[in-house]
């Protein structure tokens, strides 16, 4: 159900009784330019708790740049804020002490925007593992502004195409309530329906977007403050996608990269300048092209791993990849063979199967 332009307006969300104490705030950071004076995030955003887990999370996006840096505010163990339209971000450390005290989110909000002289220029959505959501919309927001609710998220947005926005977020993050993923991977995707729904109504204007998730759970985190994912696209041209991908990257989600084993001419020409070196099959007088010549097999990668290990080079058990050739690597290989009184050789025994025929 949408609430549109009502100051303030609350939902009832299904309470958790998991109740911690530790304490999170967003890291001072950059402030750009366009910022200036007043602090206007027009934009939309979902905050969301997962009751099982005891995850809290903000996902928001805007045109205006470092959205990451103003609206999104969580506590592990405690609940989430997002500060947005012309935005109060004492407003974010000030619910989540109200909640920690015990306050519900609709009495926590109720109270904080009775003392904000700027409440009508606000929107602001709250929730907590206990006490459920509430969110304000005041009536002097950018149209479409607007909010709804439901089971464990609250989403609101001003200065959007339209109330459809709204509708897709809400969809996608019902729609994968119960699928056992992390809270920051549906907080994402319901931020992408979101956009792909329209969005911010602007065009034409620097784009930001942020993810910003705290857990409770002991060993989830290396921080005190339980914070687990905290991605900041401070600009970009298509930043929900670019949060997308670098999260399915430093999670290393099956997808992320193409995976295959490499093989063609570059890999024998490794294999010849290692063998030349006495790293690869030394035993051999001549390296001869058998079935596997053209393929980056474990017995190669184990001898540019004894190479890089010769030369002083990073080797897997420093934290490079097995098998690791850049730039910096050939190099050496060339360098190393002209030292060896080698390189000539191997040069007139490479020089054919590098030859262009096309």
């Amino acid at each position: 159900m949408h609430r549109s332009r009502f100051p303030t307006a609350f939902s009832t969300l299904p309470a958790c009784t998991l109740l911690l104490a530790a304490t999170a705030a967003p890291a001072l950071a950059q402030e750009p330019a366009t910022w200036r004076h007043s602090l206007d995030f027009a934009t939309f955003s979902i905050a969301a708790v997962d009751p099982t887990t005891g995850e809290v999370g903000v996902a928001v996006t805007t045109r205006v740049a470092c959205v990451g840096n103003g609206v999104p505010w969580v506590r592990a163990g405690v609940g989430a804020v997002a500060t947005q339209a012309n935005t109060r971000t004492e407003y974010g450390n000030e619910l989540l002490d109200l909640l920690a005290q015990g306050l519900t989110a609709p009495q926590a909000l109720t109270r904080a925007v009775a003392a904000d002289t700027g409440a009508p220029r606000r929107q602001v959505g709250v929730i907590g593992l206990k006490g459920g959501g509430a969110q304000h919309t005041g009536e002097r927001t950018n149209p479409w502004a607007g909010h709804r609710a439901g089971a464990n998220y609250v989403t609101q947005g001003n200065l959007l195409v339209g109330p459809q926005v709204l509708d897709a977020v809400a969809r996608s993050f019902e729609s994968s309530a119960a699928s056992d993923r992390h809270l920051a991977d549906r907080l994402i995707e319901a931020l992408a329906a979101g956009h792909a729904a329209g969005g911010d109504a602007r065009k034409g204007r620097v784009q930001s977007a942020a993810v910003v998730v705290a857990d409770p759970r002991p060993g989830r985190s290396r921080r005190a403050d339980g914070i687990t994912a905290n991605i900041n696209v401070c600009e970009h041209p298509d930043p929900v996608a670019e949060l997308r991908r670098i999260y399915d990257t430093i999670s290393q989600t099956l997808g992320f990269r193409t995976l295959e084993q490499f093989t063609g001419a570059d890999v024998w020409q490794l294999k010849v300048m290692l063998h030349a070196l006495g790293h690869f099959r030394s035993g051999t007088a001549r390296l001869e092209q058998d079935r596997e010549a053209f393929l980056y097999t474990p017995e190669a990668v184990a001898a540019v791993d004894a190479f890089r290990q010769a030369e002083g080079l990073s080797t897997p058990a420093m934290g490079s990849p097995p098998g690791l050739v850049d730039r910096d690597t050939v190099a050496r290989l060339w360098a190393a063979l002209e030292r060896a009184g080698r390189a000539e050789a191997v040069r007139r025994e490479l020089k054919e199967v590098t030859a262009v025929r096309r």
